[in-house]
């Protein structure tokens, strides 16, 4: 997963697509295609875990584990990617802006929102000064259980309904519902048409002819 990331960030700094480089990586028998999809970081009570009580035991004894060690780091640094994706579009300073957020499980099917990226990103909106309107299937009440009564942070029963008023839209869980919204109602409740998608669910050259601003992972 960290080095798809890895490969889906160098590929947006030399102007490549990863789904291209996907797709030839995964072609080969030898790899295939599990977990060859770059996105906003992984989370979860397994995969954090297990890397940081490898980690912990290679310390304990001396031993320093360089490449977990580095999975940790990219991991940790590719959970602030869509924060840095929007804070480069509108600024630092978020104060006074709005974004709608769809997914705050760390993947669908599941509340679960242990070490999500969802956690990290709305944080981090709200250090810069903005607010935060949430839709996720199920893991709404989990949620609420994490960050309690927090003013900055509204939810909405719908995912149209996390939209409303917002200045762009970022997606950080790949819901099946979300693959194919009404683009031209989000261009409508949007108050700029911009989406910042960790999880590459849409084709640029689609959002392109849409006029919608999009910022995927490692996409062009």
């Amino acid at each position: 997963i960290s080095f798809m990331n890895e490969l889906a960030n160098l590929a947006e700094t030399l102007g490549a697509d990863i789904e291209l480089v996907r797709q030839g990586i995964g072609s080969d028998p030898r790899i295939g295609w599990h977990f060859l999809y770059a996105g906003c970081g992984y989370g979860g009570s397994c995969f954090p875990k297990d890397v940081k009580a490898l980690v912990r035991t290679g310390r304990e004894n001396d031993h320093d584990l360089l490449l977990l060690n580095a999975v940790e780091a990219a991991n940790d640094a590719q959970k602030m990617l869509l924060v840095r994706k929007i804070v480069s579009r509108f600024g630092e300073d978020l104060s006074g802006l709005h974004f709608g957020l769809w997914g705050l499980a760390f993947k669908p099917n599941t509340d679960d929102m242990r070490d999500a990226p969802s956690r990290v990103i709305i944080r981090e909106l709200f250090e810069r000064g903005a607010t935060v309107t949430a839709y996720d299937p199920v893991a709404m009440d989990e949620a609420k259980r994490i960050f309690g009564d927090e003013p900055r942070l509204r939810y909405a029963q719908r995912p149209m309904a996390a939209l409303d008023d917002a200045d762009a839209l970022v997606i950080v869980t790949e819901w099946k519902e979300f693959r194919s919204p009404d683009f031209d109602a989000i261009r409508q409740a949007l108050k700029s048409a911009v989406i910042f998608d960790g999880r590459n669910m849409y084709d640029p050259a689609v959002m392109r002819k849409l006029d919608i601003d999009y910022h995927g992972i490692g996409r062009r």
